[in-house]
């Protein structure tokens, strides 16, 4: 089949997208009432952002371009069975809302590391940090691939040259513009995501016949399988993997994240910030189940001519922009708007990412190493810094990514290395008080360890061919060229579980990758509450309700009345004091009563520096 390319609208209308989102950073670094020259406004957006450009966000932070890719490259690949994902999205909002949210919007902190500080100490603080780090050095890389590749399929061009472009543009407006500029460019790249996505499906529906053509082909292809009942955790996808490992997936992704909860208390109220997630999940749910359908649409569209057998491409993850360009080069400038969508996903997760760890590099790594309070200006400015020199890092290790498997299982294996452990962190303080700062230090290192472990070891062994997935049955025979056709055998359950027991690997190497962090998270707690058995447990009624969740309350002792209220850091205290410069400029009140209240301030802040357990 005769390659389709991008041709002069396609380009302008992708281009034009890329300047709007660079123009938005501009707007908010230097034509915004409120300029981004303040910590709390760069990181928190002056907590005055909306619901909906913050939902939007939240959308399209957690649907990057590897779900827009992968999703449809898994349905056809494998089947739908991965599509039940979605039945624990609104588990996990509930949790997230009930258990997790209220405690961090309680504390009013802007990095969500702060609370391991507060409720263990600073070194268990910095070890979620750095876990923090690492897990988004290893997710922004895949993120910026997926549209690059796409691109490279669209328009020939290397994806090597147009990774670095792009993500100057995003690495640009997320430096100028701080929090502001990341949410309004998410809302902007959320619609045109749906857009594309629907687009497409909908075209490519109309032209097999409907929906239920859809159906039908997929049917007798073997791609409808979403109730594989088989407990065998070794099995890719079932629906325990999919329902119940992901749900610990999902909730690690969601709740303790520093991007998630950074957007929350950029809201007014807790009452705003629940709201918001449920129309994340909402969201969610929706924008999955549209890639999962076009995925059932590509195959029907490709049932008697595989792409990949016939070389058309070289990797699956090409299905999804090889489809567009096939049935819709034709249509003036629609290419371009599906390649928007991809891209638009993957800048908003990138942008988000690359704001989140500038939040906790400097909040956590930079604030604390300085002995002396450092200036608005002068921490703008680092954080700036901070954008370009972990967005170029990311840029840099594209080119390791290349080499990985499917996206969907490469990028959820990565993040199960530190999801597990940092669930674990947060809900060892959260639910269990009696567990001291050393079993949380040495829970959190353990889990992390053992997970990187199975999770490299597995992708080691899918490299050498030791693990190989059966995919479903494919075939050639409908291709116009003159090629013999090649039909795969369907796979059965059987089959798939004699291909892995027969290869010989560790067996936790076969684990299925969406258990990685329901692994992790029961390993950094169990050997947590072990060694804080074995080093002097805390007393509970020593450990602030505020730093527990809500949940366990009723079950509590009674609080000791020497306990304190975690203690503001200093950084709280400075912030506090220009708040009420800020009230004394702007407010008629008399000078008396200014001065009085920053003594009354200053004397409770300094009578707070009394050590918590």
């Amino acid at each position: 089949m005769t390659a389709v390319y991008f041709d002069w609208l396609d380009y302008l209308v992708f281009g034009g997208m890329l300047f709007l989102s660079a123009l938005i950073g501009v707007y908010f670094a230097f034509f915004a009432p409120k300029k981004q020259n303040t910590t709390a406004e760069y990181l928190m957006g002056g907590k005055t952002m909306g619901m909906f450009p913050i939902s939007m966000s939240l959308i399209a932070s957690y649907i990057s371009g590897i779900s827009l890719l992968g999703m449809p490259a898994e349905m056809y690949t494998y089947g739908t069975q991965l599509w039940t994902v979605i039945l624990s999205e609104w588990a996990v909002s509930l949790t997230i809302s009930v258990v997790y949210l209220p405690v961090f919007y309680n504390l009013q902190i802007t990095s969500t590391y702060e609370y391991l500080r507060l409720r263990f100490n600073q070194n268990v603080r910095l070890l979620g940090s750095i876990i923090f780090i690492i897990k988004m050095m290893l997710y922004i890389p895949i993120v910026i691939y997926v549209p690059a590749l796409a691109f490279s399929q669209v328009t020939g061009i290397n994806l090597h040259l147009i990774s670095p472009i792009v993500c100057i543009v995003c690495i640009f407006y997320t430096t100028l513009g701080g929090l502001k500029a990341v949410v309004w460019t998410d809302t902007l790249q959320t619609v045109l995501m749906y857009f594309g996505v629907i687009f497409v499906l909908a075209y490519g529906t109309w032209r097999l016949g409907g929906v239920a053509e859809v159906i039908a082909i997929n049917k007798k292809g073997d791609r409808l399988d979403f109730f594989n009942m088989d407990p065998d955790p070794t099995i890719r996808h079932t629906f325990w993997s999919t329902v119940f490992g992901n749900y610990f997936g999902w909730l690690a992704s969601c709740s303790v994240n520093q991007a998630m909860v950074q957007r929350c208390l950029a809201l007014s109220s807790l009452k705003r910030a629940r709201i918001t997630i449920f129309i994340m999940a909402a969201g969610i749910f929706i924008i999955v189940s549209l890639c999962c359908y076009t995925g059932l649409v590509i195959y029907a569209t490709f049932a008697d001519c595989d792409p990949l057998t016939t070389k058309a491409i070289r990797k699956s993850d090409q299905l999804l922009p090889y489809f567009v360009m096939t049935i819709t080069g034709s249509l003036p400038a629609l290419p371009g708007i599906f390649m928007s969508g991809v891209f638009s996903a993957a800048l908003s997760s990138m942008s988000t990412g690359l704001n989140s760890m500038c939040g906790v590099i400097f909040e956590d790594l930079i604030r604390p190493a300085y002995n002396k309070p450092i200036s608005e200006r002068t921490a703008s400015f680092i954080m700036k810094i901070i954008v370009v020199v972990i967005g170029a890092a990311c840029v840099a290790l594209v080119f390791l990514v290349e080499h990985m498997g499917a996206l969907i299982q490469a990028g959820k294996s990565l993040a199960g290395i530190t999801a597990g452990s940092l669930l674990g962190l947060f809900s060892m303080g959260l639910f269990l008080p009696w567990a001291n700062a050393t079993g949380a230090l040495v829970g959190g290192i353990t889990s992390t360890f053992l997970v990187g472990w199975i999770s490299l070891g597995t992708q080691a062994s899918m490299m050498r061919g030791d693990i190989v997935v059966v995919s479903k049955p494919v075939s050639i025979s409908g291709c116009l060229e003159n090629v013999t056709e090649l039909s795969t055998p369907a796979p059965t359950l059987n089959l798939s579980n004699v291909e892995f027991d027969r290869s010989g690997t560790f067996f936790l190497y076969r684990l299925s990758y969406l258990y990685y962090t329901f692994v992790g998270m029961v390993v950094c707690i169990f050997v947590g509450i072990v060694v804080s058995y074995f080093t002097q447990p805390n007393d509970p009624a020593l450990v602030h309700r505020d730093l527990l969740t809500p949940v366990i309350h009723r079950w509590l002792p009674k609080q000791h009345p020497h306990c304190r209220r975690p203690r503001l850091t200093q950084h709280d205290i400075e912030l506090h004091a220009r708040e009420l410069d800020h009230l004394r400029t702007n407010t008629p009140y008399t000078k008396v009563n200014d001065k009085r209240e920053d003594l009354r301030v200053t004397r409770s802040s300094s009578n707070k520096n009394v050590p918590i357990i």
